[in-house]
């Protein structure tokens, strides 16, 4: 009997990251080649924590795809469901490293370009994931929203990580009415505080963020708040709070997808809801730290 595994739908992509820590852009002058994307991450970590996890993406047909195919391939996750766009260039994200949210710069290309997923796929996995970014863009954003619908109503558990950047969805901006439209669905949601601010257009603390996301229906809400650790709701009870244990940061890169990874490894595990945020504070704490890769 095939284990419960995630379906992640979404962007795979390069990350160009700054070789030396900067705090904008215009201080590069080097860059790593990284495989990266939240969904593609998500996917590393959670098979890093042994829970099997799908990637459905779209890449070019070049040699930054190859990167993304050989890696994921290298530590055993799925590539089958990879598809590769002829005529558009694999996505590239110039990322400056971080302590912190770290600057970036989109160069988009075949992420977008995402189509039906699998009927199969969806009817056998536990958990369909997606993202903002995912999202920002059709054809992939109809073909997202309809594979979550299917999953709802197959009772698949929806998760979404709100990963909203302005710069991202461009001047077809929907996220709104994407979001409505999935919160509708009683998702696992996670936001940080970072993309509440950017989500909805002001300065916010914590107990800011909190009333606004309180107001929506999902499963469970959590809102990572950096070193102050994590809130998380479940179902419309109150607010509780996780703190976070200091650590000595090496890169900030993919800590979110570290943080719901080890969330997703413990709820499928049908651990209590808070200690499904202890784990993925811990997980996140390994990823800072440059423990996992």
């Amino acid at each position: 009997m095939q284990p419960p595994f995630v379906l992640a739908i979404g962007e795979a992509l390069i990350d160009a990251v700054s070789t030396e820590f900067v705090t904008d852009l215009s201080e590069a002058r080097q860059a790593d080649l990284k495989p990266g994307g939240s969904p593609a991450n998500l996917c590393r970590f959670l098979n890093q924590l042994g829970t099997p996890a799908t990637l459905v993406a779209a890449v070019g047909k070049d040699a930054l795809a190859r990167i993304i195919i050989n890696d994921l391939k290298a530590k055993g996750i799925d590539s089958s469901n990879i598809m590769q766009v002829p005529d558009q260039p694999t996505t590239l994200i110039l990322v400056g490293k971080s302590k912190g949210t770290p600057d970036f710069i989109p160069y988009r290309g075949a992420d977008q370009y995402i189509g039906k997923v699998g009927e199969t796929l969806i009817h056998d996995c536990a958990i369909i994931h997606t993202t903002a970014f995912a999202l920002s863009k059709e054809p992939a954003q109809t073909s997202i929203l309809t594979a979550m619908h299917k999953g709802k109503n197959l009772g698949k558990v929806i998760s979404v990580d709100w990963n909203y950047a302005e710069k991202i969805w461009g001047t077809s901006n929907n996220a709104k009415q994407v979001f409505e439209e999935l919160v509708k669905l009683s998702p696992l949601l996670k936001f940080s505080l970072d993309d509440a601010e950017r989500f909805f257009g002001r300065p916010m603390d914590s107990d800011t963020a909190k009333e606004i996301l309180g107001k929506y229906n999902t499963t469970i809400s959590c809102l990572t708040c950096g070193g102050d650790g994590a809130w998380y709701r479940q179902g419309t009870g109150n607010w509780k709070h996780v703190a976070a244990k200091p650590v000595e940061v090496k890169d900030s890169t993919g800590a979110g997808d570290s943080f719901w990874a080890g969330f997703m490894h413990a709820f499928l595990e049908k651990q209590s809801t808070e200690a499904c945020i202890e784990n993925a504070l811990a997980t996140a704490a390994r990823r800072l730290e440059g423990k996992l890769h």
